[in-house]
């Protein structure tokens, strides 16, 4: 596991008005827009504390840094920047900077959706399979956009209140939420379904030579559809301006395969 490169000061919490904790992180900076926005909502729903990336980390998925230390900065009484991945700032903040166990870990709100396949190398998601993972209930936000500055307003009554929920309801043991929006100056609602089926293609942009004479590629890529009819999945949601909700299962087994080929046994 990543060594600290000093010690961190725990946070006391005194004269708080709410009685739950919740942890924010992202994979765009603890400085980003969207984790900013976050912040602001969550504040009316409990106590929080942001252990977030020192700067971006996109496509990290859930690594985990393990080549080397890991530097935790104090920036506020309730704001770390880490060195490491998404998936470092939720192990250490869970393990070196809350006194106890979180009710919520939130995700986001990621500038760049995480839908379909692309989820699965997303820095934002994978901080949320890690809290998760240590049975405490968590929900990745992210908006299909390009900007680094955006209005956040159009999707602040489905944050709070997916959050809101969760938080009183709790999820299904090994169970996350992904929330995606589409770019919109109007929600039209909110849909619970399914990742739809996906590929990016054309991924590699051809970037010169270096002085080594070694080729360089940027990464890029198209992401293709394979169903874009179907109308139960955040692809057709997004398109139609509906905010997203996809249950995620950290349970990758696929059972129906499992018992016909337990079945021929």
């Amino acid at each position: 596991m990543p060594y600290l490169c000093h010690e961190i000061k725990i946070i006391l919490f005194l004269h708080m008005k709410h009685n739950k904790t919740i942890l924010i992180t992202n994979d765009d900076g603890y400085q980003a827009q969207g984790i900013r926005f976050l912040t602001e909502i969550m504040s009316r729903l409990g106590r929080v504390v942001v252990v977030a990336p020192d700067s971006a980390r996109s496509g990290a998925a859930c690594s985990i840094t393990s080549t080397r230390p890991v530097c935790v900065t104090q920036i506020a009484d309730n704001i770390f920047a880490c060195s490491g991945t998404p998936v470092d700032c939720v192990k250490i903040a869970l393990e070196k900077i809350l006194p106890t166990k979180p009710d919520l870990v939130v995700s986001g709100i990621n500038h760049g959706d995480n839908m379909s396949i692309s989820l699965h190398y997303s820095g934002t998601v994978g901080a949320t399979l890690e809290a998760c993972m240590k049975g405490i209930p968590s929900i990745a936000y992210s908006l299909r956009t390009s900007k680094k500055q955006c209005d956040f307003s159009p999707y602040e009554q489905v944050v709070e209140e997916w959050a809101s929920k969760v938080l009183n309801e709790g999820l299904p043991m090994d169970t996350c939420l992904n929330i995606n929006f589409p770019e919109t100056d109007h929600l039209d609602g909110a849909k619970v379904c399914r990742m739809a089926r996906g590929l990016w293609h054309t991924e590699w942009l051809d970037a010169g030579i270096d002085e080594e004479g070694k080729n360089i590629y940027t990464l890029t890529g198209t992401f293709n559809n394979l169903e874009p009819d179907a109308d139960d999945t955040d692809y057709w949601a997004i398109d139609h301006d509906l905010a997203a909700i996809t249950p995620l299962k950290l349970d990758m087994t696929d059972h129906l395969t499992l018992e016909r080929m337990s079945g021929e046994r």
